[in-house]
């Protein structure tokens, strides 16, 4: 883990790729037929359940960034391999710390050595009953308090010392440096106290870059710990390391860190394969994490630091950590804020998603308390509301209010507030929880649960989860309009709490939300059993299964007002086709019961839409019968045909936006720096005239040129009358548009 530079660049790619993949948020779970015995072959390893139910239930875990380069508490956890670059900071620190590094390796935190003022400087810790600082069993204890269901230790960083009795590597934590089975007593303590466990392992990067600063090795034991075998070798080394682990260990989740696609294809299909095996043999429901180089079918993807913006398909994971600053601990550590890190959780949780938390000890074994207090604050939140969190699942709506969060890897937790709400509901579909990330005052407006959306005739209470688990302040009968379903509240607040929960009830099963953008699909008629929410865009048979459904098994559906779902009877969009604009409640009146394979959700070519701009909030505007290749413009909403715009797919990804006053398309013009204009011209087919419509999220949309690469731009807050441009893709809201059918 880092928050570096290079760490970025890694992940950019990866990330984004998952993105394209989970696109779309489930409303039910994924069905597998797992083997029996599995082989190392793809076909084989994606027929694993990804996320089991356990694991869906768990919601909130906790790991720990401890090792050797917890010694130097300078800078991060990348300290070994930043000793190395010439002149940085942590180069300049260590020669004058513990002298040049060529003379004071890194293996001097390991295996001990006296620093420039004759301090001895070891990763050592001893045992609380030795004497020493470190207690495993107290701090699976922390760990229970602080709310976890899953918890491990980073057996395993980027610097390759292993945290157990190792064969493979004789750079392990029983053989050098504190002398103990590090991983063992976790587990033991970890378990002990009714705790899943999880094992991280960062060790692919480890044989492919992390130490590529350090000077050449000679010796053949200092080869391996600095990364220098063959690339055979180290491959094998790699495996043979996670083998171990699951013989000494057998976790229940085993999560790895990024550059797994710079592992040899044939030794990922044996860890998998043995790790799958290994755990049928001991009755066990397994999950493994990737960053790259597996994929969601058998794994589940995790974000670094983030989160999606919006609902995701499939069950996700995120790892974050205690600390702005890095993942162990420094003498210069810093800390998010109580609100941020649990807000963040409980954003996470609506978007179908799992939290894993980091902390950082100090190399001595002890647990800081500013640390300790974070995880208290967020166990004692868990404890009175974990009704709303634990055992939960994503709802048709993740939630509602100003403040977004995620949006991709490394985008820092938020603190919400009395406008943000986020819903979660229980297994049974019949209870919807809403929590607000504030107190709102004396009333609440759950503008997502408004009349044209939502019926809520099935609506038995609406009470407050108070502030002792289990105990409700019951709540005056609610009324619902086309502003939302308004709720009356205590004044002033009856107790004090990060958040505050809503709780829901129905006679029967959660009544079905008119989505805004996209479309809803079920398995059952009657918008009933497992379903599904598909963004805009084509879903194979392969894409279809990753949102929880299998192909051929939809019976109903709900398009988006403007939108509409093309079915298709075989794979890729071939075969027999249906068309649907209008909510389908059972799909055998069109004969596509049970038969759709494939489908496309796209805007209806039919439909007139206003195309209006997060932040200026103006529209589109052509400004009418104007000449071929007039820039186009903004404008307030009028009703105007200038500012109404036709979206037709061109079948290739990209649409056409024709005008509806002058019949002209907008156009990029060829123009591919920052600031290009954007024009209009009669259609005429140019890749200048087609543009992808890409969902964000909360129904935004980026629309990006096919010739120039450039997205539709506002400018910021702009005047009506203001030129519309182009600009590179980025995630302000100056290039983030809605589409509103008229």
């Amino acid at each position: 883990m880092s928050s570096s530079f290079n760490r970025r660049a890694f992940l950019v790619g990866a990330t984004a790729a998952a993105a394209a993949t989970v696109a779309g948020g489930p409303l039910g779970g994924r069905s597998h037929a797992a083997p029996l015995q599995y082989t190392p072959s793809w076909d084989s390893v994606d027929r694993h359940p990804a996320a089991p139910d356990w694991f869906r239930d768990a919601k909130f875990g906790i790991y720990f960034h401890w090792g050797a380069f917890s010694v130097p508490a300078y800078g991060s956890e990348w300290y070994p391999r930043n000793m190395y670059i010439h002149d940085s900071g942590a180069n300049r620190h260590h020669i004058a710390t513990y002298g040049r590094p060529a003379v004071w390796p890194y293996h001097n935190f390991i295996d001990g050595a006296d620093d420039v003022e004759g301090n001895h400087k070891q990763f050592a810790p001893q045992l609380a009953s030795a004497g020493g600082s470190f207690d495993p069993y107290e701090w699976a204890e922390l760990f229970v308090d602080a709310g976890a269901r899953f918890a491990g230790p980073v057996a395993e960083h980027h610097d390759g010392y292993s945290m157990w009795d190792s064969d493979a590597n004789e750079w392990n934590s029983v053989a050098r440096g504190p002398q103990l089975n590090l991983l063992r007593l976790f587990a033991d303590a970890i378990r002990a106290r009714n705790l899943k466990l999880i094992v991280a392992m960062h060790h692919a990067y480890h044989f492919n870059g992390y130490f590529q600063y350090a000077p050449p090795q000679s010796e053949p034991s200092l080869k391996k710990l600095y990364g220098q075998l063959s690339p055979a070798q180290e491959n094998q080394l790699w495996y043979d390391r996670l083998k171990e682990v699951v013989d000494q260990a057998e976790p229940d989740i085993l999560w790895q860190d990024f550059k797994l696609d710079a592992v040899d294809e044939t030794q990922r299909l044996n860890f998998l394969a043995y790790y799958y095996n290994k755990a049928n043999t001991w009755g066990k429901e397994v999950v493994t994490t990737y960053k790259d180089g597996l994929n969601s079918h058998g794994s589940v993807f995790d974000y670094e630091r983030g989160g999606p913006a919006d609902l995701a398909a499939p069950y996700w994971l995120t790892d974050d950590s205690i600390s702005r600053s890095g993942w162990c601990y420094t003498k210069s550590i810093t800390y998010y804020t109580a609100p941020q890190l649990l807000h963040s959780l409980i954003d996470r949780v609506s978007k179908n998603g799992n939290m894993l938390l980091n902390i950082a000890p100090k190399a001595d074994g002890s647990i800081p308390e500013a640390q300790r207090d974070l995880l208290l604050g967020i166990g004692d939140y868990l404890r009175r509301f974990g009704e709303s969190i634990y055992s939960t699942r994503a709802w048709t709506a993740y939630g509602e209010g100003p403040t977004k969060m995620g949006g991709g890897s490394f985008t820092s937790p938020k603190a919400g507030t009395a406008e943000d709400i986020r819903f979660t509901r229980n297994k049974a579909n019949n209870t919807l929880y809403a929590t607000v990330l504030g107190w709102p005052g004396s009333s609440l407006t759950l503008r997502t649960l408004n009349s044209d959306r939502i019926n809520l005739a099935s609506l038995t209470s609406v009470k407050l989860l108070d502030a002792t688990a289990g105990r409700y302040i019951s709540l005056a009968a609610p009324s619902q309009d086309g502003s939302g379903l308004k709720v009356a509240l205590p004044s002033p607040a009856p107790f004090s709490a990060p958040a505050y929960v809503l709780k829901l009830t129905f006679s029967g099963p959660i009544p079905s939300l008119q989505p805004l953008a996209g479309a809803l699909v079920f398995k059952d008629v009657g918008y009933g059993g497992d379903g599904a929410v598909l963004a805009l865009g084509g879903y194979t048979a392969d894409r279809l299964t990753l949102t929880g459904l299998a192909p051929r098994s939809l019976s109903s559906l709900r398009p988006a007002p403007g939108y509409q779902v093309v079915g298709h009877s075989g794979d890729d969009f071939t075969g027999t086709s249906w068309s649907f604009t209008t909510d389908t409640a059972d799909l055998r009146a069109t004969n596509s019961n049970d038969r759709i394979t494939s489908l496309k959700v796209m805007l209806n070519p039919t439909a007139s839409f206003r195309i209006t701009n997060v932040t200026s909030g103006l529209d589109l505007d052509s400004g009418g019968d104007v000449a071929g290749g007039s820039r186009l413009g903004q404008w307030t909403w009028d009703g105007s045909p200038n500012l109404q715009w036709h979206a037709v797919d061109l079948g290739n990804g990209h649409y056409k936006l024709e005008n509806r006053a002058n019949g002209m398309a907008a156009d990029g013009w060829g123009a591919t720096s920052n600031g290009a204009a954007c024009r209009q011209l009669a259609w005429n087919g140019h890749t200048n005239q087609q543009w992808a419509i890409i969902h964000r999220s909360d129904g935004r949309y980026t629309i990006a040129n096919r010739t120039t690469g450039l997205v539709l731009d506002s400018g910021g807050k702009a005047a009506a009358g203001s030129p519309t441009k182009q600009w590179s893709y980025n995630t302000s809201t100056n290039l983030q548009w809605t589409f509103t059918a008229l």
